[in-house]
C-alpha cells in the first residue's frame, strides 16, 4: 500500500471511531463537553499529551 493511501485509510479509521459517540448518545457527547469546558487548559494539556503518549504506544506496539 502507498503511503498516501495509508494516510487517507488511517484518517478513515480516525473519523469513523471518533463519530462512533457522536451516533450512538450525542447527549452523553455533550454533557461530557460541557463538563471539559470548565477544566483549566493545563489540565487539558496534560490529558492531550497523555492521549498522545497512548496513542503512539499503541502504533508502537503493533508495528512492532
Amino acid at each position: 500500500m502507498h503511503s498516501m493511501e495509508f494516510l487517507l485509510s488511517v484518517i478513515g479509521v480516525v473519523l469513523v471511531v471518533e463519530g462512533i459517540p457522536w451516533f450512538l448518545s450525542p447527549e452523553t457527547v455533550k454533557k461530557t463537553l460541557r463538563q471539559l469546558a470548565v477544566l483549566p487548559d493545563s489540565s487539558l494539556r496534560i490529558l492531550g499529551m497523555l492521549l498522545m503518549l497512548a496513542g503512539l504506544l499503541v502504533v508502537y506496539l503493533a508495528v512492532g
